[in-house]
């Protein structure tokens, strides 16, 4: 992947010109040409707009957003001290404005406008310059300067960018709003939730735990109406927070914040970091995937995926870590008789974290029985992946023994603990620490004959800063910031050894960090706690990485009931479980692969293979996820539209939004029942259904 800074360059504003329709900032409300500078409202200086988008600021540089969806402005936010720096007992809001100019703007973002002030607050400067770019006109990026223009030194505790506070519709009823939240949280929340009075969540983006930590940096809050979205558009991960809360019942508060020390001595200026703020119609959707094609502009490119990774997975999870190879030989044909093309052996099959050699007692051959059964798996006409978690670690590994320097260490010279397997911390930055890992990628795909890898642990989303001096990082935050490239190297190191390996990235419940996501080709849904987070996790996912990388639903047990095929198969997903044979455990579980969950299975085996919608397109847009009811997701593919409604109970209109101008022949896919015909664009048909309609719209 490569990564590029903005090379920015600017031209006076003499020569700036409206290069494309829909671009206002040359326009007063009215649409006419606006009056000799002499005679203009000085207000008109003192903002930037883009046809839906506009950035108003007053004489103190505080800032308010409209909106101008349907070329109706609707205020967003009050005026208010948006951006701000603090100090020891004190908070710079009020900068009384001293200049201002507009020029273009040309980098890697496209071309713009930007519109660029300074104010003063006693012996503190501040310029703020704010960016629309042609290609973004929903967004605006702004990048803020604070210079101590005084004579002593000043202590600067933090700073905070967009500060907003969005009012609920009068007519809302509860909820009046729903959110994006990025944090990775050991409790696992949702992602995507309602707000309620007296909600907060910080979405600190280092750690939250022991092992828990890093996210997508933004967050996302809308109203029926339009939403805003704030967030941060550097090219590698930032110890950054994004609060959200909820106040009382009419309010919502977001913001972009930075708790890092620094003195600022007289003359010495400091940035912060490139942020920005959004506005849309729907829900997040638009705000995650606009952010995707923004990040794409710096050199950002998501994964290519194998086709043979769009197959349904068999897992031998069900089974535990006691797993036992008869087990797995004995559950082959049944899992051939059903349909499913790969064979994943899960944690249990190694001898300890850190060594990663097959476990002596179920391997007693070493490696040779590790190839027979990957051997086996190919002769039953499956692909092969293979559970591993890596940068852990258990303390007596003969890893740690024979090389002690390879942990990261906190402050204090401890140890870093990975709760969930009891070990600790291996540092990505140290070159000895990358190289280990792509000797057991080559060991794995090369040596073993495995077809993918299925990455695992929480841990894996972030990591905390490293104080081991044996590593001589420049920075303890060096650790943190070479994750990304940690994981790029894995993947490039399997892709060089099996160019079409499937690499699959479960990070357990944390909210997936951006920068990572290029180096894997296959996401999931991350150990879902309800169908509710395999939609929207999936909703999420293919906005931020687009159709062409496969989204595993992860094992259909985590699911409602545990039988929940329709929530994967409706957004687009991989389907997969862990089923077991009843006869060969001990005690019985949802895994159990009774006769009559067997037609089930195959049911949708057979839906799955069909239709096969993770190939298709999602339409993420279409639908609010949030205010929309019954929730709704959208799939294209070959022409035809696949709708899939989720709602305890249902009973009334649905709207097949996203039809072209013609008729459509409707089935309900799932229960082979014809629904008649409608007219598009716009077409409603009353249903009946609970838990869940899947239809297809077929063109006539």
């Amino acid at each position: 992947m490569m990564r590029c800074r903005r090379a920015i360059a600017v031209t006076s504003c003499v020569l700036f010109a409206l290069a494309w329709p829909g671009w206002n900032s040359g326009q007063n409300n009215s649409g006419q040409r606006p009056a000799p500078a002499s005679a203009r409202n000085s207000t008109t200086d003192l903002q930037i707009q883009s046809s839906v988008l506009r950035i108003e600021f007053d004489r103190n540089l505080h800032t308010r957003v409209v909106a101008s969806f349907n070329s109706t402005p609707k205020p967003l936010t009050p005026f208010s001290a948006s951006e701000t720096v603090s100090g020891i007992g004190r908070t710079w809001r009020d900068f009384t404005l001293t200049s201002a100019h507009r020029e273009t703007a040309s980098d890697a973002f496209g071309t713009g406008e930007r519109l660029s002030l300074t104010g003063k607050s006693g012996d503190l400067r501040k310029n703020i310059s704010v960016t629309i770019y042609a290609d973004f006109p929903s967004l605006a990026i702004f990048d803020v300067e604070y210079t101590n223009d005084g004579g002593i030194p000043l202590t600067i505790r933090g700073w905070s960018n967009h500060q907003y506070s969005l009012t609920s519709l009068s007519t809302a009823r509860s909820p009046a709003f729903w959110s994006y939240q990025s944090g990775s949280y050991e409790k696992r929340p949702d992602w995507v939730l309602p707000l309620r009075a007296g909600f907060r969540q910080e979405n600190y983006l280092g750690m939250n735990a022991s092992d828990y930590g890093g996210g997508t940096p933004i967050v996302d809050v809308w109203r029926k109406d339009v939403g805003l979205a704030v967030g941060d558009v550097e090219p590698g991960p930032q110890l950054l927070s994004l609060p959200v809360s909820m106040p009382d019942a009419r309010h919502a508060r977001v913001a972009v914040r930075s708790t890092r020390d620094r003195t600022l001595e007289p003359g010495e200026s400091f940035h912060t970091l490139h942020t920005f703020v959004s506005v849309h119609q729907g829900d997040y959707f638009r705000t995650l995937a606009e952010y995707r094609r923004l990040m794409m502009r710096q050199g950002f490119q998501m994964a290519s995926a194998p086709d043979s990774a769009f197959g349904p997975i068999w897992c031998a999870w069900g089974y535990g870590r006691s797993v036992q190879l008869k087990q797995v030989y004995d559950t082959l044909p049944t899992v051939k008789k059903m349909g499913f093309s790969w064979v994943t052996l899960d944690d249990g099959w190694q001898n300890n974290y850190g060594d990663w050699a097959v476990d002596p007692k179920k391997f007693p051959h070493g490696d040779a029985d590790m190839k027979a059964l990957v051997d086996r798996i190919h002769a039953e006409g499956f692909k092969a992946q293979l559970w591993w978690s890596p940068l852990s670690a258990v303390p007596d590994s003969q890893l740690l023994k024979e090389h002690p320097d390879f942990l990261l260490l906190n402050r204090d010279g401890s140890k870093r603990k990975i709760s969930w397997w009891n070990s600790f911390y291996l540092c990505p930055a140290d070159r000895a620490v990358v190289e280990y890992h792509k000797a057991l990628v080559r060991k794995i795909l090369g040596e073993w004959g495995f077809d993918g890898l299925k990455l695992d642990g929480q841990h894996m989303n972030a990591v905390p800063a490293c104080y081991n001096p044996a590593h001589h990082h420049k920075r303890p935050e060096d650790a943190m910031e070479a994750l990304p490239e940690f994981f790029r190297e894995i993947y490039e190191t399997a892709r060089s050894v099996k160019p079409d390996a499937l690499v699959e990235f479960c990070p357990c419940g944390t909210a997936y960090s951006f920068f990572t996501m290029p180096h894997f080709n296959m996401s999931v849904a991350s150990d879902p706690e309800s169908s509710f987070q395999i939609r929207s996790k999936g909703k999420t996912l293919k906005a931020l990485m687009g159709d062409n990388v496969p989204y595993f639903g992860d094992h259909v047990e985590l699911s409602d009931g545990a039988i929940d095929f329709a929530s994967t198969v409706g957004v687009g997903g991989v389907v997969g479980t862990q089923f077991v044979l009843p006869n060969l455990v001990k005690k019985r579980s949802k895994s159990d692969l009774t006769p009559e969950r067997q037609k089930i299975f195959e049911k949708w085996l057979h839906i799955y293979k069909d239709k096969m919608l993770s190939r298709g397109e999602y339409l993420g847009d279409l639908y609010d996820i949030g205010f929309d009811r019954p929730e709704a997701h959208v799939i294209r593919k070959s022409g035809e539209m696949f709708y899939a409604f989720f709602a305890r109970h249902w009973s009334g209109p649905i709207e097949l939004r996203g039809l072209q101008n013609r008729t459509y022949h409707i089935v309900d896919y799932v229960n082979n029942k014809d629904l008649g015909s409608v007219h598009g664009p716009k077409a409603t048909i009353p249903v009946r259904f609970n838990q869940h309609l899947l239809i297809e719209a077929q063109p006539e």
